[in-house]
């Protein structure tokens, strides 16, 4: 145990000790840490002590901060349970409560009382209540465990861990590591499962732009979305009921409408999602040449096909547009990424900074390997990377029936062998109905069929023969029809015909009356059953995924052991891994070209210089054009105009979205959204000069609400600062 207690002790200083590895615009920080920034932190601007940014004893910023249905973040701002966050991660909430009738997602909603407040099914947040190092504990269950055995006592140690900690509460406990497991931290949080949205503007200001704008940089998008949190008569967690209260906030953050100019400092507090600034010139290589245009390809299969089908009819549009929408995120986000990375030279700083780093390990013989072993373990991964990324949600299994017929089956036997287990059963008949419903609100035959076979065209082009599976051999010459794409397309036209496990009432009537022996010779479950993930990657990968995984994980953690002992003198952060972190930067204009410098700003005169009636895109609510004409912009204007959007330099990456962006003063000034295109290499290597968070300034949100939507109830709730 002191042993234990002596490597924790040099972790933290190593995390801890002040320095300039990282600039104040780069990292993602640990709110329990904070303390350590603080100095810099004053340096920038920062009026606050790092006690209000986070304390376990204390009511704290941190009290006002959610992970948002644990996809993006929230932050309360009203002693009522109120949350801001974008529109983007309210859109599902809104297109699963349109109708063609009733559209809310085209036309907005705000709801004038706690009735008209929408109850939405599944969302949750969740508030950190505290965290912890728990790294000796989990060390201690480790000791003298072989590599095979590490990863089950790790999760052992972390649920025995983590139960203790929220024993006879309403808490639950979660277990994470940081720096590729050299330290591990508990997370306490109060889950709230009664969340119902407030209000949202029309899509076309939620995502004003669409896909051209997305993460580009002048931005005009009104990306903001409103909900609220309920809780039992005792403000505790409770599943929804009409007898739930609004939550009474421990703590919520004040609105400025003050604006903001440049140079002022920022904070963004929330839930960022995956980073990999640690990853080898050998990764980034992979990623560049193959993983991302393989991702990119699939991804516009599916964009293209759902594209033509919404386009023919709103109920259509509604029914696809959520899927769509996450789709198309990541789609142009690895598009970007790859761009970006090659721009920036990246591979070559990766192995600048990998050759430097093999000149500090000569003489050290537990570290010396490290860069060979990573390239021998990339090499021997490389010739199925591409059929890897096929393997996966983007390729083979992007089509739900897929995913869906493997589990009827499972699910086919459980109930077989469950017959006289009344509760059981009903239970998975609960279940069954529910995977059947969400397929059948996204199933359209003309898109999901045409997707289907445009991607097993595409495998059959893109993936190396040698490694083309049995049934895709098989497929090819029972059904050639003088090329992949007309191939395919006819196997597709026979499995539709055919199979009783892809169109919805099809499925409805088997489950109805379930049979093994038809299930067994159903064609589309002959063709999903050679997709169970597990057996597909045995049988086609062999060890190869396997054991990258595995000597990626011990190189990994090696490799940032040793990093930590090179930088011991130095501030590092660990990556984003869903848990809670602090950024902080300024408010900042930055020059991407010769000659082009962007300012930090942008105003609803840029938004009507874009718009265009009937583009889907770029086309503006009636309600808009009136108050612009009248400018109308009551007391969120600033110089004659309205704000719309800011830039800042803080370090963001996915499940920010929705992150308040907090002044000097602790006041809400922005809800960030989205990262600019010069920088969209951050994921992997964070570049000091280009990368921006954007940000839609609260003063238009303000107004969205209180001049377009009328919804002076909720501007009441607030605590508006001027």
């Amino acid at each position: 145990m002191r042993k234990s207690k002596l490597i924790l002790c040099y972790l933290l200083g190593v995390v801890l000790a002040t320095s300039n590895l990282a600039k104040a615009d780069e990292g993602m920080w640990l709110p329990m840490l904070i303390g350590k920034n603080y100095e810099q932190m004053k340096k920038e601007g920062f009026k606050l002590s790092p006690e209000d940014l986070y304390s376990a004893n204390k009511v704290s910023i941190k009290d006002a901060i959610v992970s948002f249905g644990g996809f993006c973040t929230g932050e309360i701002v009203s002693k009522n349970g109120l949350i801001f966050t974008n529109h983007h991660c309210g859109y599902d909430a809104a297109a699963s409560n349109s109708t063609p009738e009733n559209n809310i997602l085209d036309n907005g909603f705000y709801a004038k009382s706690y009735a008209e407040e929408k109850p939405i099914p599944g969302l949750f947040v969740r508030f950190l209540v505290r965290m912890e190092d728990v790294t000796p504990q989990v060390m201690a269950a480790i000791q003298g465990v072989s590599d095979q055995e590490r990863a089950a006592k790790i999760s052992e140690a972390s649920k025995q861990i983590s139960a203790s900690a929220t024993n006879g509460t309403t808490e639950e406990g979660e277990v994470k590591d940081v720096f590729k497991a050299n330290q591990y931290l508990l997370f306490v949080y109060e889950r709230f499962n009664d969340i119902r949205l407030v209000g949202i503007p029309p899509q076309s200001i939620g995502k004003f732009g669409g896909d051209t704008d997305n993460w580009e940089w002048p931005r005009h998008t009104g990306d903001f979305s409103i909900f609220r949190v309920y809780a039992d008569a005792n403000n505790k967690p409770a599943s929804y009921s009409a007898s739930n209260k609004p939550y009474r906030s421990k703590k919520f953050l004040p609105v400025s409408i003050k604006g903001v100019k440049n140079n002022d400092f920022t904070i963004v507090y929330g839930f960022p999602g995956r980073t990999d600034r640690f990853l080898t010139s050998y990764g980034v290589q992979i990623a560049t040449e193959k993983t991302n245009p393989t991702i990119v390809k699939l991804r516009d299969i599916r964009l293209k096909a759902w594209k033509e089908e919404m386009d023919k009819s709103v109920d259509t549009r509604l029914k696809l547009s959520s899927q769509y929408a996450n789709i198309a995120n990541y789609w142009k986000y690895y598009i970007g990424q790859t761009e970006q990375l090659k721009r920036l030279n990246i591979y070559a700083e990766k192995q600048k900074k990998e050759i430097e780093f093999m000149q500090w390990v000569a003489s050290k013989p537990e570290y010396a390997h490290l860069m060979v072993q990573y390239e021998q373990a990339y090499k021997a991964y490389e010739p199925y990377a591409i059929h890897y990324v096929y393997a996966g949600n983007n390729g083979l299994l992007a089509s739900a029936w897929v995913r869906n017929a493997n589990t009827l089956a499972a699910a086919l036997n459980k109930r077989v062998a469950k017959k006289d287990d009344q509760a059981y059963l009903t239970t998975l008949n609960e279940d069954m109905a529910k995977m059947l419903t969400a397929y059948e609100n996204t199933y359209n035959e003309n898109a999901d069929k045409k997707i289907f076979a445009q991607i097993l065209a595409a495998f059959y082009v893109d993936v190396p023969k040698s490694q083309h599976p049995t049934f895709v051999t098989k497929i090819v010459d029972d059904n050639w029809a003088g090329s992949p794409e007309a191939t395919f397309q006819k196997y597709a036209d026979y499995l539709w015909e055919k199979s009783a496990l892809i169109k919805p009432a099809a499925i409805r009537d088997f489950w109805t009356n379930p049979n093994n022996a038809i299930l067994e010779n159903d064609p589309g479950y002959l063709f999903a059953k050679n997709l169970v993930p597990s057996e597909y990657v045995k049988a086609n990968f062999g060890t190869v995924i396997s054991d990258l995984e595995t000597t990626k994980a011990t190189l990994d953690n090696l490799y940032l052991k040793a990093l930590l002992n090179k930088n011991k003198d130095m501030l590092m952060y660990p990556d984003a891994n869903s848990t809670m972190r602090i950024s902080y930067g300024q408010v900042q204009t930055y020059s991407p070209k010769d000659a082009i410098t962007y300012n930090t700003t942008t105003t609803i005169d840029g938004m009507m210089a874009k718009y265009e009636p009937g583009n889907s895109e770029f086309d503006l609510p009636q309600s808009l054009l009136k108050a612009y004409e009248r400018h109308d912009f009551g007391r969120y204007a600033e110089n004659g105009t309205l704000p719309v959007a800011f830039i800042s330099n803080n370090d963001i990456t996915g499940g920010n979205s929705g992150s308040p962006v907090i002044n000097a003063d602790g006041e809400l000034i922005g809800l960030a959204f989205d990262g600019n295109w010069e920088a969209m290499s951050g994921d992997i290597a964070f570049d000091k000069k280009y990368k921006r968070t954007i940000s839609v300034d609260t003063r238009f949100v303000l107004w969205c609400i209180d001049v377009l939507g009328g919804a002076k109830n909720i501007i009441d709730e607030l605590d508006v600062r001027m």
